[in-house]
């Protein structure tokens, strides 16, 4: 008879989670607080770490057929002269592709297809309002009114996350100086890999996420965490986008609606002491958030959610092992990616684009390492 689980937080980690728990056995219901299965953001790169672990899970298929392959880095400059191409072997194997770009809506949409078909329950609009544990057992009181006792709660609901409040465990999100801009477009013909273009002014790209979409990404540096109107983005972004030439200059005249895009902060985590407190355990975000600088926030978090399955395998009385044998494995590879990331982004705002590249490929041989 397998365990029960509680997940709360219904993004990659904890989707990714229940279809592990599930294909381990276990019981698994996923709680999201918003009401329904709205994703933010337009695509993500899901790097070769995060497709080898979504391999585990039966999906990294399903991901490249939904995503675009991706097969090499194109770094360019200002004016779009490449400057480097770095063709980095598949950890896949050979002829596989090294990333897939993908839209999050059909990441989410995958994942909980996966959780759904394998008998894990989702509910959508529902929170935990109280945790606690009394003689060797988590209750949740939720949003609702009902209660759940699960054998161990799954805390996937990101880097502000209730659920490590909840449990006690402290960090603070650090804003890191930077805003990061997405807008989707229709992907250009040449635009097959992943194109990243670096100039004085910043550093901008395109990432292919099918075989009609792309989204470009923009990094903002020294600005101030503020908002900014809607009706006003796509202009503001095309002016960002102005010292950015060749070719890239068609893609950036396609941003003309504020519905393509989408502005956030970049803020960072990582939780120095136990990412567990009795029967919680922390996972993705909650417990480790990178910068995008390192395209590896996906990766880590479905690496989280395979590794800690595999680590939950004996009965209830031998999970707080359990959890700290998941922070075992995943404690320095997830320190490296968020500390490797805040250092990328402080160099790219001193305009040291070479030494940014050899960090981006130090990082990613690392990441490539298996879990």
């Amino acid at each position: 008879m397998g365990l029960s689980v509680l997940v709360v937080g219904g993004g990659i980690a904890g989707l990714a989670h229940a279809v592990a728990a599930r294909r381990a056995g276990h019981h698994a219901e996923v709680l999201e607080i918003r009401p329904g299965w709205e994703v933010a953001g337009w695509g993500l790169s899901l790097t070769g770490p995060a497709l080898r672990a979504l391999r585990t899970l039966g999906l990294a298929g399903a991901c490249a057929d939904a995503g675009h392959p991706i097969h090499r880095t194109v770094h360019c400059d200002a004016a779009g002269v490449v400057r480097a191409v770095v063709e980095p072997p598949s950890v896949l194997g050979p002829r596989q592709p090294v990333e897939v770009g993908i839209g999050r809506p059909a990441l989410h949409r995958i994942l909980r297809e996966a959780a759904t078909s394998l008998g894990a329950t989702l509910r959508t609009g529902v929170s935990v309002a109280s945790l606690c544990h009394d003689d060797g057992r988590a209750t949740a009181r939720l949003s609702d009114g009902s209660a759940r006792t699960p054998d161990y709660v799954v805390g996937a609901d990101g880097i502000r996350s209730r659920t490590r409040a909840q449990l006690g465990l402290d960090a603070e999100p650090r804003y890191a100086g930077q805003m990061v801009w997405r807008a989707l477009i229709e992907r250009p013909d040449w635009a097959t890999d992943v194109h990243i273009f670096a100039g004085s002014s910043g550093t901008t790209g395109v990432i292919p996420i099918s075989a009609r979409q792309a989204y470009v990404f923009l990094t903002e540096s020294a600005v101030e965490a503020r908002p900014a109107p809607e009706s006003e983005l796509a202009g503001r972004m095309r002016d960002l986008l102005a010292p950015f030439g060749g070719r890239f200059a068609e893609v950036r005249d396609t941003i003309t609606e504020p519905a393509q895009v989408v502005r956030r902060p970049v803020h960072t985590l990582f939780l120095t002491g136990p990412w567990h407190a009795g029967l919680g355990v922390l996972a993705g975000d909650a417990a480790h958030a990178p910068s995008p600088q390192m395209v590896s926030g996906a990766a880590l978090a479905i690496e989280d959610a395979v590794v800690l399955a595999a680590e939950v395998t004996a009965g209830p009385d031998a999970l707080p092992e359990a959890f700290m044998a998941y922070q075992r494995r995943r404690h320095e590879r997830a320190r490296a990616v968020v500390e490797t990331s805040v250092e990328i982004g402080r160099r790219e705002r001193q305009g040291r684009h070479d030494e940014v590249r050899a960090l981006h490929q130090s990082g990613h041989a690392a990441m490539a390492e298996p879990i």
